[in-house]
């Protein structure tokens, strides 16, 4: 990836709807240069999908936790992983190493939706032996671009 492609990522990731003649501009390419390296990123998986970002409570969701799991035992981690991928309330989730297991980020409407939520689903995944939840107070850096345009730090 060259410096063009970076700045194609960066803008990209702040305005997905962007032209693709508004896109070649702002990077000084002609517009099929322009059209073919977006493709090329797409290709190869560095642009993994396009989407609108919403505000959650807006939507509904206005009750976020942050729970961590952590499981009985390692051969339950695939089957762990696509219990919850069938979970629409879990917006994100990583494995982590050592203990807990995961971080899981799971919205809800409100405190009683998420009691439901855990009571009926999250509790009864395949594995858990302890899972802890914190409620989110305040979001005070929502999920942003990744850093791809280098800037010296000195």
């Amino acid at each position: 990836m060259d410096r063009i492609d970076r700045e194609i990522l960066a803008l990209l990731q702040l305005e997905g709807r962007i032209s693709f003649t508004e896109l070649a501009g702002r990077v000084q390419l002609s517009l099929s240069s322009c059209q073919r390296r977006v493709r090329d990123l797409e290709a190869r998986g560095i642009i993994r999908s396009y989407r609108a970002v919403v505000d959650a409570a807006s939507a509904g969701f206005g009750f976020e936790v942050v729970a961590f799991a952590t499981l009985t035992r390692p051969d339950v981690l695939d089957e762990f992983d696509a219990a919850i991928s069938h979970v629409p309330e879990i917006i994100e989730a990583q494995r982590l190493f050592g203990e807990p297991d995961y971080m899981i980020r799971i919205v809800a409407a409100d405190r009683e939706a998420y009691q439901k939520l855990y009571d009926k689903v999250l509790s009864r995944l395949p594995g858990v032996q302890s899972l802890n939840s914190t409620i989110v107070m305040k979001e005070v850096i929502a999920s942003r671009a990744l850093p791809v345009v280098r800037r010296s730090i000195e």
